[in-house]
């Protein structure tokens, strides 16, 4: 990690004053063995230092606002909303409708009853189907 001003770190100097000021916090005694670990924080873990740092007195103001400038200046990164999958199939209810007219004069029809079978088992029916479907409907039911 390149800095601008290699001498000056204020989140490190912060994360020391925080350390001196309340050593039983495991909070900020994880965050400081992170940051000298990977050489820096999360944006979310920064404003968490921020908001403990705010509560202690005696920290110096210009530290906090220059901590507050790092904290906006780092993109904000959220998660994307899960897709919502439409379903593949839809019924048409008038194909059922037709399909259920047919067979209740004809049960015994068996292309009437692979297409309901089709109809049932929620698979696509063609076009070509269909179209053969109002052919049937128009012959059988008049």
């Amino acid at each position: 990690m390149q800095r601008k001003k290699p001498g000056v770190d204020i989140i490190k100097d912060v994360l020391d004053f925080m350390l001196k000021a309340r050593p039983d916090s495991p909070f900020v005694q994880s965050l400081a063995r992170q940051y000298e670990e990977r050489g820096h924080l999360s944006k979310k873990q920064l404003e968490g230092l921020r908001q403990k740092a705010l509560n202690v007195h005696g920290i110096a103001e210009h530290k906090l606002a220059t901590m507050e400038a790092i904290i906006m200046k780092r993109p904000t990164r959220e998660r994307s909303k899960p897709i919502v999958v439409a379903p593949l199939f839809v019924k048409d209810d008038q194909t059922g409708i037709l399909l259920q007219s047919i067979l209740e004069l004809y049960p015994g029809h068996k292309r009437i009853l692979f297409l309901r079978a089709k109809y049932d088992n929620n698979e696509v029916i063609t076009a070509a189907e269909q179209s053969e479907l109002k052919k049937l409907a128009k012959l059988l039911l008049g």
